[in-house]
């Protein structure tokens, strides 16, 4: 049980994270921080939170736990602002998309206290934001990912798996480097695809009429082209190593089938096509 619970980034997944743990009854109090008053009222209305702060040195004061469940580019202020208040037992954790950003910043901001800090992604992200999208249940059986310091005490990641397991999710257990690597393949690599497809439709001259026009397909490969610009922008950014590797070697795929193309390959098109589509169709298997 949590006395006290801060959120800070009360949205989709702090926010349900709050619920998850309000309806468990594992939490005493939520609060909830933020920079816009409207979407911590909004947090009220709904329950999301019982209390709401916009100083998050206020907030931290006896809490158990603090969520972080910003974007990755807003962490490392936020982590500065609470360092020199923050209590000794509180542990600290995060929703990061990234992790070996994140761990830099623990490093840098809390050194002294390491054996608290356990960084953590929860798989279960979409492109609807704030408090108003926060719903029950959004982590059942869902993947979230802990990648614990050398230093963090096994307590404190225990009690943070405790209270993920509690929402319904599957705990996974990864370095931060190579989660970023897997990341970077499987959500941040078909993001920014998603982003550059959509940019290369609205730069044709003929872009109206193809929206217009765009039905299932397009729909299905651009829901995540919806998603928060400066959120991704900074996801990107943080793990720009892997994407670099990752976006070359969908050049290279793209490069091949240009050739295909070129030369009206049609039995290399079908066995690369044949493959993509068994891959994809075990995959949904497995998902369902």
């Amino acid at each position: 049980m949590l006395n006290k619970l801060v959120v800070i980034g009360v949205g989709l997944i702090g926010g349900s994270f709050a619920l998850d743990l309000k309806r468990a009854g594992l939490v005493r109090e939520v609060v909830g921080v933020g920079r816009s008053a409207e979407n911590l009222e909004r947090a009220l209305q709904l329950q999301v939170i019982d209390r709401a702060e916009t100083d998050a040195r206020v907030a931290v004061a006896d809490a158990d736990l603090v969520l972080l469940a910003t974007p990755v580019g807003q962490m490392g202020a936020v982590l500065a602002h609470i360092a020199p208040v923050l209590p000794r037992h509180t542990i600290v954790t995060d929703a990061g998309s990234t992790k070996r950003d994140v761990v830099a910043l623990y490093r840098a901001h809390l050194a002294d206290s390491l054996d608290r800090c356990i960084p953590a992604h929860p798989i279960a992200g979409s492109d609807l934001s704030g408090a108003a999208a926060a719903r029950y249940g959004l982590f059942e059986q869902r993947n979230v990912v802990l990648c614990p310091l050398a230093e963090t005490a096994v307590e404190a990641k225990e009690r943070v798996a405790a209270l993920w397991s509690a929402c319904g999710a599957n705990i996974v257990t990864l370095d931060a480097a190579r989660h970023d690597a897997v990341f970077a393949a499987v959500s941040h690599l078909p993001h920014l695809l998603a982003f550059a497809y959509m940019n290369s439709v609205l730069d044709r001259p003929d872009a109206d009429l193809c929206l217009e026009l765009a039905a299932t397909g397009f729909r299905d490969f651009t829901r995540i082209a919806g998603s928060h610009p400066e959120m991704w922008r900074d996801i990107a950014l943080a793990n720009r190593t892997g994407l670099l590797a990752d976006l070359k070697g969908f050049r290279a795929e793209l490069d091949r089938l240009i050739v295909q193309l070129e030369v009206s390959d049609a039995a290399a098109m079908t066995d690369r096509f044949a493959r993509a589509s068994t891959a994809r169709a075990g995959w949904g298997k497995r998902k369902k």
